[in-house]
């Protein structure tokens, strides 16, 4: 593990009794190859300073933390000790409370790659990034660059190794995509890493690509292509060279420099030997044994006398002393770091870093705002997201890349522009196909946009996925935005058979015919009654001196059908057999009509009352209407898992039935309590054949003039359609009902985010204008009125005005025809009286009306 290292810490302390002054070393496991920069700067100080030092290396295990402490105070209580020197990555955190507690001499050096994290770090920090990938040459240096990160850095990090050949796969997958990646090592490294990720296509629109060279060979770095979003990190040759070798002019010589952390290593301890003499010759260093479990032991004076030596010699160098965020002493480079952007038309210098004023951006340069990138999925479908103005506004092959949005408009846009908007991201909508959600293989994997959220294909899924424990296992859900949208029920209303004469069809046709007979054949009866009876006027007229009816064959006929109304048949026959007959067809008029009346009012009010199913038990216990859903849709599923629920009761059942030994009369097989109805709706289902997608269910419904077929889909999608077609109706309230929710990858960070902003949305009722908008009731207002419920139309009885109308027309066809008739024989009787003057040739006075007329038979003129 990476705190199991080892730490090697220099202790100093002079002995007058002994020639020299002794050092312990303490360092990192991993830095054992440090001893050889001690077996070379040793030597040369002694040369330069005249004094004798020796060394003794202390390994420091963080898993033996304890030991390595108790070590450590046995080593001081010896009196031989006078100073404390920590090269561990980060520093010694006990060792570092002891020495202030004891007031021990304590100074760090810089041991590790935290100058150029710590760049890196303010750096991206100047950026505003919120999160970074970071990639190093191998375990070590990734090791290293943790003790700074933790404790120190505000990103939210992943660590990879360059040498690790899956980690860049693992980079490559993990959704959603860091914002930064940073590359830390040697220009040939920081290379290697660059390409391995651009062949990779992992340098996208939404990632940030830092390299930072911990060389002088970063000229050597070229490529034929680097990402707009590139920056670079390095230093410049001649001035750091200087400062890392802690030398001026030509000396610089940085052909040999391999390691610049050992450089810096070898250098603090030469600086820190030449403030140890410096101190023995002022005999300031202290002579006394340190006791851990005493701090009165130490020496505030002492330590203070300590730091003012070491800063003196360090300050007169190019090296630089100062104290971290400890306030412990440490030695260091104060290298300068460069920033620079290459884009298109060149490089962009961003500003300069070193470790005392940190990161300055460049004058005149202000960096753009880094938004997040995502890959947002939807599913096709009205009111949800739609092509608007495309042949086919859910068939992908119409979208318009042209456009904003790609062209697609709906619910889920809207609500996606919104998540955008407060969240501060750019977006890719990546449509899919009508019921493109997903469904479990057997092999565990999934398909739809459910399986691209887990492969990664997309960050965000906008879309009407339900939240299931199913989806939970392998996705994460936010807060829901479309609370409980269940299953619901579709039918088209009966579209009503519109017929003038309406009215007629209280009577079957037979009995419409039968009245017709027997009017004819009352009437004549009634003809032949009259011309047979002795006692009728017919053949007894001397007895009706006044007159009486003459019931001709067309008068019986009038009488037949006058009696059939409510005014009579008027005058009836004088004999007693005819009366008879009229008698008792008056009785057959009185029963017929009353009969005609009571079927009326029962047909028109049976009409209006007419109503279809109300709910899915009773769409199940019926036989008329049939009905289906979308294959492969959650609906179907919902059938299938009700059904075998169904089935599993009903086995468990038989099993208390088969078991059951002490009252055999309680459970009996055949009294199964539990009704089978998703086991008959499924098979309903099955038969009729589940659609392709959701419009060809609606069209089947729509075209189905006599309401005989259901479409069980979404509640929210039928209800827009319902509000859209004024043909459908929703039947009984929706069942199955769960909400609606932005689902994002499983883990990730996007889920508090967005979830935070859904909940205000819903404080601010955003959702509920948003629905007015796409489920607006006002739209059924304008719809017309297809039945009878609102009273008798017109239509119903229009045969009953056209009737009366062909009477009209029928009785000023006949008035013509018997003015016509009248004028032919006025015109004979003129004739025949002029042939009779003509013979007498004589004038005649005839009667024309009311007056008298004198003819003159020689002209012919009155």
């Amino acid at each position: 593990m990476w705190w199991s290292g080892i730490t090697l810490l220099i202790l100093v302390l002079p002995n007058s009794s002994v020639q020299g002054i002794d050092v312990i070393l303490v360092v990192e496991s991993t830095q054992k190859d440090l001893t050889k920069v001690f077996d070379e700067k040793f030597p040369e100080v002694e040369t330069l300073t005249n004094k004798k030092f020796n060394y003794e290396l202390v390994e420091f295990q963080r898993s033996k933390s304890d030991d390595i402490y108790a070590d450590l105070c046995t080593l001081l209580a010896s009196g031989k000790y006078s100073a404390v020197i920590d090269m561990a990555w980060g520093g010694w955190i006990k060792g570092r409370k002891t020495a202030n507690n004891l007031g021990l001499p304590y100074l760090r050096i810089e041991a590790a790659n935290h100058l150029f994290v710590q760049a890196a770090d303010d750096f991206l920090k100047s950026q505003k990034a919120v999160d970074a990938a970071l990639i190093f040459e191998d375990q070590n240096k990734l090791d290293q660059s943790l003790y700074y990160i933790i404790g120190n850095s505000f990103l939210r990090i992943i660590g990879a190794q360059l040498n690790d050949t899956k980690a860049f796969d693992r980079l490559k997958k993990m959704r959603p995509r860091p914002s930064n990646y940073v590359v830390w090592g040697s220009s040939l490294k920081v290379k290697e890493a660059y390409t391995k990720a651009l062949g990779m296509e992992m340098l996208k629109r939404d990632t940030r690509w830092t390299l930072v060279f911990q060389d002088f060979k970063h000229n050597d770095f070229a490529l034929d292509t680097v990402m707009n979003q590139t920056n670079f990190l390095q230093m410049e040759d001649e001035e750091n060279c200087c400062i890392i070798l802690n030398k001026n002019g030509a000396d610089c010589d940085c052909s040999n420099l391999k390691d610049i952390s050992t450089e810096i290593v070898g250098n603090g301890i030469e600086l820190f030997l030449k403030a140890l003499s410096k101190m023995d010759n002022e005999g300031t260093l202290p002579q006394q044994a340190w006791t851990c479990d005493n701090p009165s032991s130490g020496d505030n004076d002492t330590r203070a006398k300590f730091d003012l030596a070491v800063g003196t010699t360090v300050n007169s160098t190019s090296y630089l002393f100062k104290r971290d965020k400890h306030n412990v002493p440490l030695i260091t480079a104060p290298i300068k770091i460069k920033a620079k952007s290459e884009n298109q038309t060149g490089p962009i210098f961003m500003g300069d870093w070193d470790p005392v004023q940190r990161f300055v951006q460049a004058p005149g340069y202000s960096p753009g705002e880094i938004k997040d990138y995502f890959r947002v999925g939807v599913v096709l479908g009205m009111p949800w997201a739609w092509i608007e103005g495309a042949p086919d506004p859910i068939d992908t092959q119409y979208l318009d890349e042209t456009k904003p949005n790609r062209g697609l408009r709906g619910y889920c846009i809207e609500l996606l522009e919104e998540l955008a908007k407060r969240m501060g991201f750019d977006y890719e909508i990546v449509p899919s196909n009508r019921n493109a959600y997903g469904a479990k293989q057997p092999n565990g994997t999934w398909t739809g946009i459910v399986g691209d959220l887990i492969s990664g294909e997309i960050d965000i899924s906008v879309a009407t996925l339900t939240m299931t424990t199913e989806r939970e296992e392998v996705i994460d859900f936010v807060a829901p935005y479309f609370d409980q949208s269940g299953i619901s029920i579709l039918l088209r209303k009966k579209e009503p058979v519109q017929s003038i004469f309406k009215f007629m069809s209280v009577l079957k046709t037979e009995v419409w015919l039968g009245i017709l007979a027997a009017v004819f054949i009352v009437a004549f009866l009634i003809w032949c009654l009259d011309r047979f009876s002795p006692y009728s006027y017919y053949n007894n007229k001397d007895a009706y001196p006044e007159g009486a009816r003459d019931f001709t064959l067309g008068e019986s006929l009038w009488f037949s059908l006058t009696s059939l109304t409510p005014q009579g048949g008027g005058e009836c026959p004088k004999a007693l057999s005819g009366r008879v007959l009229v008698a008792a067809y008056w009785l057959f008029i009185v029963l017929m009509l009353a009969t005609f009346t009571a079927n009326l009012a029962a047909f028109l009010t049976v009409e209006r009352m007419q109503t279809t199913v109300q709910s899915l038990e009773e769409l199940a216990r019926q036989s008329k209407i049939n009905y289906t859903v979308v294959d492969n849709s959650p609906y179907l599923e919902y059938f299938h898992n009700m059904a075998g629920a169904e089935d599993e009761l009903y086995k468990k059942w038989k099993e208390i039935t088969l078991n059951s030994t002490s009252d055999q009369t309680r459970y009996r097989v055949w009294d199964y309590p539990v009704r089978e109805q998703y086991t008959h709706i499924l098979k309903v289902i099955k038969q009729n054949q589940p659609v392709a997608t959701p419009e060809e269910g609606f069209q089947r419904v729509d075209n189905d003039l006599e309401a005989n077929f259901a479409f069980i889909h979404d509640a929210s999608e039928v209800r827009y359609k319902y509000y859209q077609n004024c043909n459908f109706t929703e039947i009984g309230e929706p069942f199955a009902e769960q909400p609606l929710a932005v689902a994002v990858q499983q883990g990730s960070h996007l889920q508090k985010e967005i979830s935070k902003i859904i909940l205000e949305l819903q404080k601010e009722r955003y959702f509920e204008t948003l629905s007015g908008k796409y489920w607006n009731s006002s739209k059924r207002a304008s719809c017309p009125v297809k039945d009878d419920s609102q009273g008798i139309t017109l239509k119903s009885l229009g045969g009953i005005f056209l009737a009366t109308l062909c009477g009209l027309l029928l009785s000023m066809i006949t008035l013509a025809y018997e003015v016509w008739q009248q004028k032919k024989l006025d015109k004979n009787k003129v004739h025949e009286i002029d042939k009779v003057i003509a013979k007498s040739g004589q004038s005649k006075i005839i009667t024309v009306g009311s007056k008298q007329v004198a003819l003159d038979a020689r002209s012919g003129f009155y």
